[in-house]
Order: structure tokens, then sequence, then C-alpha cells
């Protein structure tokens, strides 16, 4: 403990509050809260620590506190301040997922589809789930879509389509449809997405004999393999808890440093899935907290909430606004217990496998410390370009850190049409990304991976020393594989680096990861159509401005005929004459 944390302890009330803790850099690397601050805060001091709590502590130059009047109004800064600060050492769920559901639309003809964002504003319809996954929700949607002839088009046809002549639409672009169908229709999706599929089983099965009587064995398999499909995602769901209220059983199990969450979803009386994640804690209590409040930022909050008797119900009640309850009798205490042995099962099962990679990467960051001679290589930045046929360059930034990516820290870049080679789309990249780190006093890396050896290194020199930055920089060196097997260093050195040390593997890792990000976000773009995909790459055009162009010219072919007066009334002056020069100067791959 240095002098300064010692003086400062002394000094902090016995109040609730939220503390930040702080690096030599100044850079706040965990944001925890506490009934009591001077209690919690000599914890980590006056306690013998272990793993994370000891990586971090010895991290720790610095503190703040803010006083609170409440533990609520310290839990509500403690999030808010994480949203803020994104420390290293708090959890950061950095491969969270939201789930899939299934929406039946509310349209005169309904549409059966897989949505992942259920807490969109505009919900048009019923929907079910979380599901665990999205083969289970598509296999769902594909048995329904086959029973019933729903809408399958997005938007009405013409005339009817294959799925009318397959008996799996009623050809609504077409014909008129009595309302009373389609009302019975939605009825029997609605008690079939519910659990109740005897209707359901009782007719395939029907036809599944009628199939095998004339012969016809294949179509009877065919049957049998949705009848199997059903129990799978939907029969074998049902729990007998004599309510269809929307709930969430959630329990942990720790060991050593490590907690396993389990979350089980139960909706309607089904238990459509679970979530479990294992991790390295630092305070129990807060990161418990912290995990359940991120998790329902992205996925839906249910009606009511069971938990341990060991998380604080009252707290977690107030902050996400719902019924938390912890039982202590009866079926819902059965499933927590459920829940309890999945997360300690899950954990006996991996906890070796997780000690073994964070060996490996805590070994592979002390290597590279000593190679580079650096306190601290904790958060890197890598750069990876991609391009069309010479042409239409964008980057793109991956962030990790110990070695595990921080996906909220990618970055994506469009670059200036006038780019025409790889070393000139880096140097534009390099520039942009920490001219802002300047201007924003954004968090700077501890090191720089360029994909490549002297020429990649050289670039990424010649742009930090003219923006004044001093931040280390390495280069991935191939050989006539394209396999990296050297590192080199500013000094365009040549490293001795162990062939079978670990450290390749994780730059490796970054390396691929970087390269598939650049390569993903220039297929997005070319996905999105040639309209669109030309307009993104078009300088001074950003997102609302594609759309308005897009709304008044409605074709591609339209806004190349423009004029710029045409064109000035859409995006203004300036950016219609870029655009302008941009379209005919590019004509050949428009």
């Amino acid at each position: 403990m240095n002098k300064n944390i010692k003086e400062k302890l002394a000094n902090v009330p016995n109040k609730p509050g939220s503390y930040q803790m702080k690096n030599k850099d100044g850079i706040i690397i965990y944001v925890g809260k506490a009934k009591n601050l001077k209690n919690r805060l000599k914890s980590y001091f006056n306690s013998k620590v272990y793993g994370k709590t000891l990586a971090l502590v010895s991290n720790i130059d610095d503190f703040d506190y803010i006083v609170t009047n409440s533990e609520l109004e310290a839990f509500i800064l403690e999030i808010t301040l994480i949203h803020k600060y994104n420390p290293k050492y708090n959890i950061m769920l950095k491969d969270d997922k939201s789930y899939p559901y299934i929406e039946l639309t509310n349209d005169k003809y309904p549409v059966l589809k897989i949505i992942r964002n259920r807490k969109r504003k505009k919900v048009n319809g019923k929907i079910f789930g979380p599901f665990p996954s999205s083969y289970s929700a598509k296999i769902t949607v594909n048995i329904i879509n086959r029973l019933y002839p729903l809408r399958k088009c997005n938007t009405l046809k013409k005339d009817v389509c294959l799925y009318y002549h397959l008996g799996q639409c009623l050809g609504y672009c077409k014909y008129k449809v009595d309302d009373k169908v389609l009302e019975d229709m939605k009825k029997e999706i609605i008690d079939f997405l519910n659990g109740n599929t005897k209707k359901q089983e009782d007719k395939l099965k029907e036809e599944m004999n009628k199939a095998s009587n004339n012969l016809n064995f294949e179509r009877a398999k065919e049957i049998k393999e949705m009848l199997d499909a059903i129990n799978k995602t939907i029969k074998k769901q049902n729990i007998d808890l004599n309510t269809k209220e929307d709930i969430d059983i959630i329990n942990y199990y720790v060991d050593s440093n490590y907690i396993s969450i389990e979350i089980l979803f139960i909706r309607s009386g089904l238990l459509f899935g679970k979530e479990n994640k294992i991790f390295n804690f630092i305070n129990l209590e807060d990161d418990l907290l912290d995990f359940i409040v991120k998790f329902y930022e992205k996925n839906e909050v249910p009606k009511k909430v069971y938990v341990n008797e060991n998380i604080d119900y009252n707290l977690l009640s107030n902050y996400l606004n719902v019924e938390v309850i912890v039982p202590q009798k009866g079926k819902f205490k059965q499933l927590l217990d459920m829940a309890l042995d999945n997360a300690k099962d899950s954990l006996n099962q991996q906890e070796e496998k997780i000690k073994l990679d964070n060996k490996k990467r805590n070994d592979a960051i002390n290597y590279l410390k000593e190679l580079l001679k650096l306190d601290n290589v904790s958060r890197i930045e890598s750069f990876d370009n991609s391009h069309l046929f010479g042409t239409y360059y964008v980057g793109g930034m991956v962030t990790f850190v110990d070695f595990l990516p921080e996906k909220d820290s990618y970055r994506k870049f469009k670059l200036s049409v006038d780019v025409k080679d790889d070393l000139s789309a880096m140097r534009e990249v390099l520039y942009r990304r920490y001219y802002r780190v300047l201007v924003d006093n954004l968090e700077k890396p501890d090191l720089i991976v360029m994909d490549g050896g002297k020429t990649q290194v050289g670039v990424a020199k010649e742009v930090l020393e003219s923006l004044g930055l001093d931040i280390p920089i390495i280069g991935l060196v191939k050989d006539d594989k394209h396999k990296t097997n050297k590192i080199m260093n500013s000094n365009f050195e040549i490293l001795d680096v162990e062939k079978d040390n670990d450290l390749f593997l994780f730059l490796t890792r970054i390396q691929d990861e970087v390269h598939r990000y650049a390569i993903s976000y220039h297929r997005n773009i070319k996905k999105k159509g040639q309209l669109v995909s030309m307009l993104d790459m078009a300088p001074g055009i950003g997102d609302k401005k594609r759309k308005l162009l897009i709304k008044e010219f409605g074709s591609f072919k339209k806004i190349k005929e423009a004029s710029i007066d045409d064109l000035e009334k859409v995006v203004g002056k300036k950016e219609a004459e870029v655009l302008y020069n941009y379209l005919k100067e590019n004509n050949q791959w428009l």
C-alpha cells in the first residue's frame, strides 16, 4: 500500500457509495459499490487476496469514491460508471449474446419470424421465448410453417407462389381469406407455442400412418422427424408449476475465485432455455449483481425472478422494477436447487480448462513483457484493411485485453476514395484512430500489433511520431507459407522467440480476428446491395443522408443520373458536389 492510499483510507467515511480504483496512468480499472465505503476499501489492502483480486490490487495506484444516500443509489451509480469507463477488471460479458424469440405478427395476414431484440420499441405481435439457440427457434418456425398456411413473403406478390401450390400458403396475394379462418389458425399456433401440442401431434401421426400405408416411406420419415422435433423443442419443456407467468430462476456456485451462474428461462409454463456463465470474480456480491444487470440490459426481464437467498433481492427488485423472490420451499425452490446443480456441474467440467487457459494467457503476457522490456502489455490494438479489386478500402481495428477480445472497443473505418493501396489505407486508419485518441483523451493501448514486417511497422511509427505519441509497436512477420513465425519490434529487429511458445498462439488469434473483422465489414457493406454499399463508400454520406437519398430517388440509377442541383436539395451543396464527382469518377465500378 503506497503512502497516498494509506492517507486517503483514513479519511473514507462509513457511508454507502461507489468507489473507483485507478492505475498509475490515472485510468479507472475497477468500479464497485459498498454499504460501508471505509470497510470495503480497507478489505482490498488489509486482507490476503488471490487470483483476479490480487492482479487488481497490484495495479491500484490511487482510488476515488462518491458518497450516496443509499445502497440503491450506490448501485445505480456503480452501473453508470461501469458503462462510462468500461473498467478492465469489471465483468464485461465480452461474449454476451441476445437470445432468439419467435414473433407471430398482428398483421392482417400474420407472419411467423425469429427476432433477436426482444426489447425493441416496435413489437408487432405476440412474442414467444427465449429459445436456447437459433437452431431450436428455426426448427419450431419451420414446423409451424409446414403445419399452417401462414403468409411466407415479406410483402404480398402480384400472384401466388410455390408455397401456395405446396399447400403452405392460402394465396393471400390473390384470394380473399375469411377472418375466422385466420383467427382460428392464430389461436392454434399460440396454443402450440404454449406447449399444447396434442392436436398437431395427432394430425401428424394420422398423416404419417397414411403415408406409411401408401408405401410413401420417405414422407412418413419426414413426418416422424417433425414429431421428434416437437418433442425436443416444445413438448419436453413442460413444467408443472400451475402458472403461466414468465419467470427466470437464478442461482450460482462458487469454487476458489470462480463463480458459475445459471439462469433458467420459464415462459408460460415452458422451460425455454438456460444461460450459464463462468468467470473469475473480484467481489462476489458486486460482480454477481453486475452480471445480472448487464444480462437484463440485453435480454427480456420477466414478470418474476427467483434467486438464491445470498443475492440482494431487494436491491435487484428496486433496480429492475420487477418482483424478485427467494423461495423457501415448493417447486420453485426445487427449480432453484436444479439451477445450483447445473451451475456446479458446469464449473466442475470447465474449471480446469479455464484455469489452464488463464495460466497460458498470463505466461504469454509475462513473456511478451520480458521480450519488449515493458511494465505492462494488457491492452493491445491491431489493424487490417479490406478492399474490392484494389478500390473501396475499409479498415478494421480490434482490441484485446489480456489476450481476450473486447468487442465493444472494435472500430470500423470507411476510407477515402483516394486510397488506392494497402499502405495508404493503413496510414489513414492509424492516423484517424490515434488522432481521435489524442483529441478525446481516450485510453491508449499498451501495444500496437501490425500484420506485417518492416513496411507495416514503419507506417505505424511514422503516424505515431507525427502525432507525438509513444506507443510500443510490433510486427508479425510471415514465412513463405503465410504463417506467422517471427516478431519484429519498432526498431525493425527480429526478436528471439521460441517457436513453440504460446505467445504465437495468442498473437495469431489477434491476427485472425482483425482479418475476419475487416473482411466481414466489407462483406456486410456488399450484402446491403449495390445502392446501399456504393453510397456507404461515398465520402460525406452518412447513414442519415444515405436514407434520405434512397427515399428521394428510389433507385441507384436515378441517383447517378441526378444533377448537382437535384442532389443539393437532399444532402446540401458541399456534399452534393462531392457525391456527384464521386459517382462520375467511379462510374466503371457503379
